[in-house]
């Protein structure tokens, strides 16, 4: 299974759409989620530090689930960007970005109806900024990973990374 996706996909494409896509999940929801919520800008670092360091770190005012947060929504997103490009190769830039955003809707749906599962503290910043931000995240990423995949080029164009 690894041999064909290391054959397929370019690993340097997934982990600079992985990169740009997860910037602007993060921009998205520190723009927006102080104006809905009213609450930090950093509220959904904190969340994403939580799934590490337990519910307690949500209301807590050190750095170090801000940094542990960082650390795993970097993680995550590039595996998703991953799962996203596995799925887009291959369609060109506009399928990219449309089926991107639509998985990043899908993903959106499937991350918090599952993480409220085994997090019940994640319900409570269920709102539509979140939404949004899971859909941008897709549609970035699968555009990004398209502009930098080489697949569509003529052989004697193809980068070897």
């Amino acid at each position: 299974m690894f041999e064909s996706i290391n054959k397929h996909l370019r690993l340097r494409a997934v982990l600079i759409a992985g990169i740009a896509a997860g910037t602007a999940f993060l921009v998205f929801n520190v723009l927006f989620m102080p104006l809905v919520l009213q609450v930090s800008p950093v509220v959904i670092l904190r969340y994403m530090g939580s799934l590490i360091l337990g519910s307690q770190v949500v209301i807590q005012t050190d750095v170090s689930p801000v940094v542990v947060g960082l650390v795993v929504h970097y993680l995550i997103s590039l595996l998703l960007t991953l799962l996203i490009a596995i799925v887009v190769h291959r369609w060109g830039l506009v399928v990219g970005v449309i089926g991107g955003a639509i998985l990043g809707l899908s993903l959106y749906a499937i991350n918090l109806y599952t993480f409220t599962l085994f997090f019940q503290w994640f319900f409570a910043i269920n709102n539509w900024v979140l939404l949004l931000s899971h859909v941008v995240f897709g549609a970035v990423a699968g555009g990004v990973y398209e502009v930098f995949d080489d697949y569509d080029l003529p052989l004697n164009r193809r980068t070897n990374t």
